[in-house]
């Protein structure tokens, strides 16, 4: 019988195998450079841990976590102001507090874990089943009692490696799906896309191209993030706070830090009306593949400038003339996403309750984890 993994607990970049970087070619979420970012100014309610996995002594494998502590949280979202959203909130509270992840929260996709070609996915899902038991006594000796250990974001493709490692006594979910926006190869500039259009949606992007008239998009380096950082801030957390459903809220610093370290592999774009900022958007280069970041926006001025639906157009715009394959815009704002062409994405989860009683009932809990977001599909193609 093949000798188990071992695994390796990191709770800092300085302290990870010289060799790490080695399984984050293919995904710059599990690099170092991203991983000290999470160090440096992670969620105030966020810890992270970086997981080394050894076949013997050789490095073959590496895995990220992170452990919510939802008490933390003055809201966890105040748009829904409902008797759901109280009892959601007392759940929440009482029962879920201490959520641990394998996988990251901050990100939609599979950005769980990286490993070599040589070993079975069942070996990487048994080793990180035993990082998390690990993962449980370093919190429960720091007097944090985990409720929940989730394993986040897989594709269908997934499930069996799953199943096959025993996980067949964990509650599988799907929450909103991921929106991925796939570039055809014979585009090779905006007007390709604009061309692609139907008339409806060509229409649609004509007036919100109108309404943007006076708004001036400027790409923000470093000194000029610094400078803007209240607000900015006060732009993000305005939209984070009106959202359905929050577990965190980024530190202050983040968009800093972020450039600080990744520099142009993390571009910020703010938009300006009469020199005041009034928004802004982030995305990150990731090979091929173009991730879409955290926004802010004064809601006031984007209804009129429809400056979210601008901010789209102009993600595909730069994607399409920069030549890459695929743009991820995550979850949230899904029908307005579907209407400039990003396709619905289902991603899958594993979550297990360490009270078996409240495991019982998690599946009944979940409505109020995750309320329902109900849209409909749009096809803004010819």
């Amino acid at each position: 019988m093949k000798t188990p993994l071992s695994i390796k607990i990191y709770s800092s970049v300085s302290e990870l195998p010289a060799n790490w970087n080695d399984f984050a070619t293919e995904n710059i979420f599990m690099s170092k450079k991203y991983l000290e970012v999470l160090e440096k100014s992670a969620p105030s309610n966020m810890f992270c841990h970086f997981i080394g996995l050894f076949d013997k002594d050789k490095l073959v494998g590496i895995s990220l976590s992170q452990f919510l502590d939802l008490n933390k949280l003055e809201s966890f979202g105040e748009r829904d102001q409902c008797v759901k959203n109280a009892i959601r909130n007392t759940i929440l509270k009482r029962f879920c507090s201490h959520i641990l992840i394998i996988g990251n929260n901050m990100l939609t996709g599979e950005n769980a874990f990286s490993f070599s070609d040589t070993i079975e996915k069942v070996e990487i899902l048994l080793a990180l089943k035993t990082a998390s038991e690990k993962l449980q006594t370093i919190f429960k000796k720091r007097g944090l009692k985990v409720h929940i250990t989730t394993y986040k974001d897989f594709q269908e493709e997934e499930l069996k490696s799953f199943h096959q490692a025993g996980f067949k006594d964990y509650f599988q979910f799907s929450a909103q799906p991921n929106m991925c926006f796939d570039i055809p190869n014979h585009w090779k500039s905006e007007q390709d896309y604009i061309d692609a259009l139907s008339k409806k949606y060509r229409d649609q992007y004509k007036r919100a191209r109108k309404k943007a008239d006076g708004v001036e998009k400027r790409k923000m380096h470093l000194e000029d993030i610094i400078k803007h950082e209240d607000t900015i801030y006060d732009l993000y957390f305005h939209v984070a706070k009106n959202a359905h459903f929050n577990t965190f809220f980024l530190a202050k610093n983040h968009f800093r830090i972020f450039k600080e370290i990744l520099k142009d592999k993390f571009l910020f774009y703010g938009y300006f009306l009469d020199n005041k900022l009034i928004g802004f958007n982030t995305i990150i280069k990731n090979g091929e593949v173009m991730d879409t970041y955290f926004l802010g926006y004064d809601d006031s001025i984007q209804r009129e400038k429809m400056l979210y639906l601008n901010m789209l157009y102009d993600m595909v715009a730069y994607s399409i003339n920069k030549g890459f394959k695929e743009i991820i815009f995550a979850r949230t704002a899904l029908e307005i996403k579907s209407s400039i062409g990003a396709k619905p994405l289902k991603m899958y989860s594993f979550a297990k309750h360490s009270n078996p009683i409240a495991d019982l009932a998690f599946e009944k809990v979940y409505c109020y984890l995750e309320p329902d977001v109900e849209w409909k599909e749009r096809n803004p193609f010819k």
